[in-house]
């Protein structure tokens, strides 16, 4: 855990409503009361998922900060395409009942705004949003123990987690009324095997970034979650229970079958050698993607491998890509209407020292060649 510093006034971005921090609360301490509550969902909604099936599902994941927000938005957009969204939280755990519940209330007046991230992008309660990691955590207690392997394989079997998982997708579709299940989900870059294995037809899509400016990213956003939840406590426990450990007081590297490897990640987090700690991170992280498609060709022909420069650069080009990937149809006047605005983000620049720069360079150079980044 990263030192906590002085508060500051609290961002609004960071600032978690009272309803929510007590709901999101009881949730998160019971999460065997709300396993059982999504299982008498499902019973008491059966005629209404009995013909609902999950087929193709697409997930899209990269480490945090690779543009995997904005790939979930553009296919979100589509249609046949259902996902969670912000207003899911905090039941998560019981779709059904609970978006019926809120179709019953009075639909107030709402304007986007900016997320926590302060990266530009406009959410509003109807945004699509990464919650599925709530269904992991309630079944894999130790999903973000840095010191145990994360990775899950074609091996790994859970059939009560697999029944609640799959029957919690059918009835999102559902209250929905979409056909196309897709996810964000950062965590599943160590699950791409085991999802596979639950849905044969399923699509990956992964997000990966030029790790110099993937790296001044990362860093400007954890001196922002760190101030944002030193300033608001509140912030820190819902990114725990929403199982957001990317960044913040509470930041967890994801463990991809070497604990010393993540621990000494944690320490250079800790001793403040932020450059170091991230650049040795990302290079575990796509080292692991990399061997695991290399190793895995059914696998590796459901994955699109997708660079952050080349949805900033060819936005068009990307999104049609990516499109026939996820199998989703896509006219030219709405792929246009898709990629216009997307551009390499310019509020912040890298300003790294010479040294670390070639810290960078001499970390994830070799890494960063598997996904076509030629040597800087």
């Amino acid at each position: 855990m990263s030192a906590r510093p002085k508060p500051e006034q609290a961002d609004p971005g960071f600032r978690v409503p009272t309803w929510m921090h007590l709901l999101g609360g009881w949730v998160h301490r019971r999460p065997r009361s709300w396993i059982r509550l999504g299982n008498l969902e499902t019973r008491l909604v059966e005629d209404a998922i009995v013909d609902v099936r999950v087929e193709r599902p697409v997930y899209i994941a990269g480490l945090a900060r690779s543009g995997t927000t904005i790939l979930l938005e553009k296919l979100a957009a589509h249609p046949e395409v259902g996902s969670h969204r912000y207003v899911d939280f905090p039941p998560v755990l019981t779709p059904y009942w609970w978006n019926r519940w809120l179709a019953l209330l009075p639909q107030a007046a709402e304007t986007v705004q900016e997320r926590a991230h302060q990266d530009g992008i406009q959410v509003s309660s109807q945004s699509p949003e990464a919650f599925e990691e709530m269904l992991w955590m309630a079944f894999f207690a130790d999903a973000h123990d840095p010191s145990r392997s994360a990775v899950l394989d074609r091996d790994h079997s859970h059939p009560a987690f697999e029944r609640f998982y799959d029957e919690h997708l059918r009835k999102l579709l559902a209250v929905r009324e979409r056909q196309r299940y897709v996810a964000k989900g950062n965590y599943n870059l160590v699950r791409l095997r085991y999802l596979q294995r639950l849905y044969p037809d399923a699509r990956f899509i992964i997000a990966v970034r030029e790790p110099g400016w993937h790296i001044a990213s990362l860093i400007k956003q954890q001196k922002l979650f760190v101030a944002g939840e030193s300033a608001e406590p509140r912030a820190l426990e819902h990114m725990r229970r929403v199982g957001h450990y990317e960044f913040g007081l509470d930041r967890r590297p994801i463990n991809v079958g070497d604990p010393a490897a993540s621990a000494a990640v944690m320490a250079l987090w800790q001793e403040g050698r932020e450059v170091e700690g991230w650049a040795r991170y990302w290079a575990q992280i796509y080292d692991h993607v990399a061997d695991t498609l290399e190793a895995d060709e059914p696998l590796r022909a459901a994955c699109l491998v997708v660079r952050h420069e080349d949805l900033c650069e060819q936005p068009q080009d990307t999104l049609r890509q990516v499109f026939a990937h996820a199998r989703l149809q896509l006219g030219d006047d709405e792929l246009t209407r898709l990629a216009e605005g997307l551009r390499a983000p310019g509020y912040y620049q890298p300003d790294f020292s010479p040294a670390e720069w070639e810290q960078i360079r001499t970390l994830t150079g070799p890494t960063a060649a598997r996904f076509g980044y030629p040597p800087a």
